[in-house]
């Protein structure tokens, strides 16, 4: 699947730009030799044929110099000394294309901005979708679950390994920093989300997360852990709809355990 960064490497939007200028340079200077050199025939065609045929055949001969066809017609001298220089301009072009343009595209800067556009078209198509928050054993074993369920299922994260382990997975994954996950829940579509489940290990995270998901959509079922009883009326004030306890949980399946 993909990863939509929050933070988008500014240096990969550059660097597309310039490959786009360069290759609007590029292309007017071909079309510039094209030109030139179609109208260069036609003054030293002289032949007895019509004007027509002239142009067209010079068109068609610049065309073949340009897309380095070299199905040309028979020139005379003074065309074939002038298509010498044609074609020694059209390899200066062709080696202005290559050191300017090759591998402009290929950093991991651009790959991550290409990337990113690719993902805001799928955020933009995204609706009754599951978010899972954290991908650590917890986390992963829940998006796996969603899945298996048949949910769509939307992993948010703010470590970079993470990221990529949740990708290798096959989830789609926006990836932020901590410090800025709001921006994260944002892009989130949660407007348009089923649930939310939150897996990070660190219950005060979890606790914000939860505050400001509910704050983006107040009827968002949200799933959180909670270590205690306090913990859940805290999660519960915060918007969780659905506090699970894990101690008691396993306390519960310990007991029944011995019980039965």
């Amino acid at each position: 699947m993909w990863i939509f960064r929050v933070n988008e490497p500014r240096l990969g939007a550059i660097r597309i730009r310039e490959w786009r200028r360069r290759a609007r340079h590029t292309v007017g200077l071909l079309v510039l030799l094209l030109c030139s050199a179609a109208t260069g025939l036609f003054i030293l065609d002289q032949s007895n044929t019509s004007f027509r045929n002239k142009v067209l055949t010079s068109v068609w001969d610049g065309l073949n110099l340009v897309t380095t066809l070299g199905a040309f017609g028979e020139f005379n001298r003074p065309q074939k000394i002038f298509m010498l220089v044609a074609m020694i301009a059209t390899m200066l072009i062709g080696g202005f294309a290559v050191s300017r343009l090759t591998g402009m595209l290929s950093g991991d800067d651009v790959m991550a901005y290409r990337e990113n556009r690719i993902m805001e078209r799928k955020l933009d198509q995204l609706a009754d979708h599951v978010v899972v928050v954290g991908f650590h054993s917890l986390g992963e074993l829940v998006a796996g679950r969603l899945r298996d369920a048949g949910h769509t299922v939307l992993v948010l994260v703010g470590d970079q390994g993470q990221a990529e382990r949740a990708a290798d997975h096959d989830f789609q994954v926006i990836l932020g920093p901590p410090g800025e996950f709001d921006d994260v829940l944002k892009h989130a579509r949660l407007d348009r989300a089923k649930a939310l489940v939150v897996t990070t290990p660190d219950s005060n995270n979890n606790l914000a997360i939860t505050l400001a998901a509910h704050t983006l959509n107040a009827s968002l079922a949200i799933a959180v852990p909670g270590e205690n009883p306090l913990r859940k009326m805290l999660f519960e004030s915060a918007g969780a709809s659905n506090v699970v306890i894990a101690n008691e949980i396993i306390a519960n399946a310990l007991v029944g355990k011995l019980t039965t």
